[in-house]
């Protein structure tokens, strides 16, 4: 097993392929080597394309004989599993959806294989890609990398997972409230979440609260996530939502950031949040304070007064509970139990529904005007870091708070469609993972890039724990089954 090819960014990657220092084959060879080795403890890797050896032959050949190779070219690359992906298994993380292979690819999905890039396996989502963990019924748990007694986080908890773990080098996920986000933040990764319509939704399932869904690139890196946005951004004439504009241009990871004005926020609207995250987050305010930033404490108007974790609930059991309801369509017994509570909490009220829609919507206005007045607000991608499995409540400070609350630094940003990066910048305790958030205005995906690189180049790199023990670990509760291979 060549673990150092899998330890290379997807940037590396590209390069060495197309500079003929390795073969595409070799590559995919590794990552399906540690996968093998790796994903019985971790359970990140859900399904794997069975052609992957046969496609990286041919992206050799491209290679040996002189063709055109897209930035992507050769580099393997992991899709949650409510993507589409064409002849390739995709359930959703559900019983019902066991069997279901799509015809056709995502438009994401298109995009990377458009750029070159060769689809390597799917990753493990909770039921419907609608829970804070990642576990299902099909599949079982996934782990986190650090430690197998902790979440990796949900919705896209797996793509997480296999990029800390060296599995992937590259991933596709979506965020609903903090799922692209938080599993970054827990498994020490780097997650986008663009604005809204950047990525178009075509072919991501479900097909409901599409306002709040985004889809966005993971990875190790945030130069590999910046290569990864500009492939998949533009509109693909089928979701009516995504912007009929060009990709951000190209960063250059060396130049100075120009004199932002940076809003930074830890505690003040977000609830209680852990003090090693807030430390975190000061740390990254007085850097950038220092590469000549104007960094001020910020305070958006609306933040306090509005706890979009409560709002989000209520809109979201109103108009997903009913979409899932035909979905389901009485076959409640082959639900996971997190869907089957969820299904039975009650909704509510038309008015208490239209009064929530009203809130999110002041703050949708609130932020605009705060974006008039600063280019960048830093703050928490979750008031905590890992939390162990199956928790339903947190105590922060010595404030019991329900589960729920880890979401509440992250789902304003899904109301408001905002672009918003989690980047790894600190250390727990016990050697978890912090993240920060970097929000923007929309479309200004670039200076949030930016920003995060600065903090990426004065974070400490380190690898999961997990890993270099792993063989020695015993399977996380609920693994059920082996890799599928879908022929």
């Amino acid at each position: 097993m060549n673990d150092a090819l899998c330890w290379l960014s997807a940037a590396e990657l590209a390069r060495s392929i197309r500079t003929k220092q390795v073969s595409t084959i070799d590559i995919v060879r590794a990552h399906r080597d540690r996968i093998v080795a790796l994903n019985p403890r971790l359970n990140a890797i859900v399904t794997l394309n069975p052609h992957a050896e046969e496609e990286a032959r041919a992206a050799d050949a491209a290679v040996m004989n002189g063709h055109d190779l897209g930035p992507l070219h050769g580099v393997p690359f992991t899709v949650k599993d409510c993507i589409n992906t064409a002849g390739l298994q995709t359930t959703r993380g559900s019983r019902l959806f066991a069997d279901h292979v799509p015809s056709t690819d995502a438009t994401a999905v298109l995009r990377l294989k458009a750029a070159g890039g060769i689809l390597l396996a799917k990753t493990n989502v909770p039921e419907f890609s609608f829970d804070r963990e990642t576990a299902n019924a099909v599949f079982g748990r996934s782990v986190n990398p650090w430690n197998p007694n902790r979440t990796p986080g949900g919705s896209s908890g797996g793509e997480a997972v296999a990029i800390a773990s060296g599995l992937s080098p590259l991933g596709v996920g979506s965020d609903l409230a903090v799922s692209i986000r938080g599993p970054a933040h827990y498994c020490g990764i780097v997650g986008l979440k663009p604005t809204h319509g950047r990525i178009p939704l075509s072919g991501h399932w479900p097909e409901t609260l599409h306002r709040f869904w985004h889809v966005g690139p993971m990875a190790r890196t945030v130069g590999d996530v910046t290569l990864a946005l500009r492939m998949m951004v533009g509109p693909d004439g089928r979701d009516p939502h995504a912007w009929p504009l060009p990709p951000p241009g190209a960063i250059d990871a060396e130049s100075p950031l120009p004199r932002l004005r940076v809003g930074w926020l830890a505690e003040r609207g977000f609830g209680p949040v852990d003090q090693e995250v807030v430390a975190t987050i000061g740390r990254a305010a007085q850097l950038l304070q220092e590469v000549g930033c104007e960094v001020t404490p910020g305070d958006p108007r609306g933040f306090e007064q509005r706890d979009c974790n409560a709002l989000t609930a209520q809109v979201f059991r109103v108009e997903a509970g009913r979409y899932f309801e035909s979905v389901v369509a009485g076959r409640h017994a082959d639900l996971h139990p997190v869907m089957r509570r969820y299904l039975e909490i009650p909704a509510p009220s038309f008015d208490d529904y239209l009064a929530a829609e009203r809130e999110l919507e002041g703050l949708r206005y609130d932020l605009a005007a705060y974006f008039r007045d600063h280019d960048v607000l830093l703050c928490p991608v979750s008031p905590v870091p890992a939390f162990p499995h199956e928790r339903d409540r947190l105590s922060i400070g010595g404030v019991s708070l329900p589960a729920r609350h880890v979401v509440r630094p992250t789902a304003p940003f899904n109301v408001t469609g905002s672009p918003a990066l989690s980047v790894p910048f600190g250390w727990s305790h016990d050697r978890l993972p912090i993240g920060v958030q970097i929000v923007g205005r929309h479309l200004d995906e670039a200076t949030i890039l930016r920003v995060g690189m600065v903090l990426e180049r004065h974070a400490e790199v380190r690898r999961p724990t997990l890993v270099a023990r792993s063989r020695s670990l015993e399977p996380p509760t609920g693994w059920t089954s082996p890799v599928r291979y879908r022929r």
